[in-house]
């Protein structure tokens, strides 16, 4: 029975120093075919776009093609359930936003993807500030101003969004929450809010500046506050939520890389000190400032850090305006 057991274990080490030495070598020859990212947005949607501007520069860097595959639809739950099936060998990634890693846990029910079992962060690409954006004629300098405006006036407590449960509107509700406004939510699930805010049909909106910055710089609209911890330099006039009065306040959008859990630890360090790489290229921070974006590029502790404040701050908001989605 000792040799038995004595011969079993030798076999069984010897087994995993074989995985070992397997994982090892395949690291080291990684990459030897086109990478392929899943993106849960459409061809031309805001992540799509940063991550094609950053392809080339990533491809470059590994030494193989970078290949985005567009899975849209149902709040990227279809792109998620699919990357979560893919083989962990370091070819499939899937580009993360907030709606499916921060957000949707807490509004869907049967998810069929565990997003901490199922995936492993490998890099936080880029944070996009928010802001509250109203339309011109709307008798408010600053974010203070239109919150006691909205509570003397209903005709300025409508603002719009892009539907149910999305980044604009829980920005919305926390906004409702932290400065004790009464604002009304118009949820516009097919369309967008940007027409009705310029024609003064709803006040304003809570969301990224890029969609409606040619209307801000033709006057037809204005931004009153702005979400992170500097200004922008594309709007230096216009003061943070911090300066405004709401320092605790800081709804963001962004982006990072993720894989399927058991993926190489080698591979997704390799990943990660590549798109680190890209983010600190000069032509990769000017495209960002251009789009009010910040260039990050971190490491995958870091990233799985950034996960979790996220999720808290989003379940928080979740669970105070007691929002849930049944699909």
């Amino acid at each position: 029975m000792f040799v038995y057991k004595f011969a079993l274990q030798s076999i069984l080490k010897a087994v995993f120093l074989s995985l070992v030495l397997l994982i090892g070598l395949h690291a080291q020859d990684y990459p030897n075919k086109p990478i392929r990212i899943i993106v849960p947005t459409p061809p031309g949607a805001g992540p799509d776009s940063d991550l094609r501007q950053m392809a080339p520069r990533l491809s470059q860097i590994l030494g193989q093609p970078v290949v985005i595959e567009n899975k849209p639809g149902a709040s990227g739950k279809i792109a998620a359930e699919y990357a979560s099936k893919a083989a962990p060998d370091g070819y499939t990634f899937i580009l993360g936003t907030p709606t499916v890693f921060a957000i949707g846990p807490f509004l869907f029910n049967n998810l069929n993807f565990d997003i901490k079992k199922d995936f492993t962060p490998v890099s936080l690409i880029s944070t996009t500030a928010f802001a509250l954006t109203v339309n011109a004629s709307v008798p408010a300098a600053n974010a203070s101003a239109f919150v006691s405006l909205s509570k003397s006036n209903p005709q300025f407590s409508n603002v719009g969004d892009i539907g149910l449960g999305s980044t604009p509107h829980l920005a919305a509700e926390w906004f409702n929450s932290l400065s004790n406004s009464d604002l009304k939510f118009i949820h516009y699930n097919t369309t967008t809010p940007y027409a009705d805010v310029m024609g003064g049909q709803i006040a304003g909106i809570f969301e990224a500046i890029l969609p409606i910055y040619g209307n801000v710089k033709t006057g037809k609209l204005k931004v009153l506050a702005i979400s992170g911890k500097t200004r922008s330099p594309l709007l230096p006039d216009v003061p943070t939520f911090a300066e405004s009065g709401f320092p605790t306040y800081d709804p963001k959008v962004w982006i990072g890389l993720l894989a399927p859990s058991e993926t190489p630890k080698q591979i997704i360090t390799k990943v990660s000190n590549a798109i680190k790489e890209v983010a600190r290229m000069p032509e990769t921070i000017q495209q960002r400032r251009d789009s009010f974006s910040e260039s990050v590029g971190s490491s995958p502790e870091e990233f799985a850090q950034f996960l979790e404040a996220e999720r808290s701050k989003w379940s928080d908001v979740i669970k105070r305006s007691n929002i849930k989605i049944d699909n």
